[in-house]
């Protein structure tokens, strides 16, 4: 890892005016050279951050038996084919979900019924639910989601994410961006070069450039 991250991570947060809030550290990406108005060249991955979010993840399970029971101890809600069927008919409640949780999960046999009732609001949020297979531990799934964060362009050319928190350790939160940087420079098409520029700052902070 660049001294240069841990450097500008540093200076972001001592020149971050002290708040009445725990602020969280986000990453700013400017991308270049793609047309985001092709879905194929937009940015839409999923990446678990190796020293953590440092923030509290909402995670709402849909399941039922044995793996409803045992998501109870880990995610913040667990709901059931019923309650999916209330969320279908009460679109401001679905809404509301979704906008209120950073990742759902769901049983396998689950998904075309969550697509049939809430396809239409959590597709375009981009929230459709995570997949859980038979053989899945959905325990160690959601452990997982907790310190994962989506990179989400859109068409938009600037898009944030997560990596940290104002009282981690500036090297943990530089240890964050360079995963989130080598996965961006693995997944585009030319790679660091589609990377126009990226700043980090807190919520309420200036924004640092990170070097290339």
């Amino acid at each position: 890892m660049a001294d240069t991250i841990v450097d500008a991570v540093s200076r972001a947060l001592d020149e971050a005016p002290p708040r009445q809030f725990r602020e969280t550290v986000d990453l700013a990406v400017n991308l270049r050279d793609l047309d985001l108005n092709d879905p194929s060249q937009r940015v839409d991955e999923s990446v678990v951050l190796p020293a953590g979010t440092g923030q509290e993840t909402q995670i709402v399970v849909f399941a039922s038996g044995e793996t409803a029971l045992r998501a109870q101890d880990v995610a913040d809600e667990v709901l059931d084919g019923d309650d999916l069927e209330e969320l279908g008919d009460d679109t401001d409640a679905a809404k509301d979900l979704a906008d209120e949780t950073d990742f759902f999960v769901a049983e396998a046999s689950l998904m075309q019924d969550i697509g049939r009732y809430l396809g239409t609001v959590l597709g375009p949020r981009g929230k459709m639910p995570t997949p859980l297979q038979p053989d899945d531990d959905v325990v160690e799934t959601v452990n997982r989601m907790k310190n994962t964060v989506q990179l989400r362009s859109r068409d938009r050319r600037t898009f944030h994410t997560r990596v940290g928190a104002e009282d981690m350790d500036p090297d943990e939160i530089a240890t964050n961006v360079d995963v989130i940087v080598r996965r961006l420079e693995a997944s585009l098409e030319k790679g660091p070069l589609n990377i126009d520029s990226m700043y980090v700052k807190t919520t309420m902070g200036p924004s640092v450039e990170v070097p290339a």
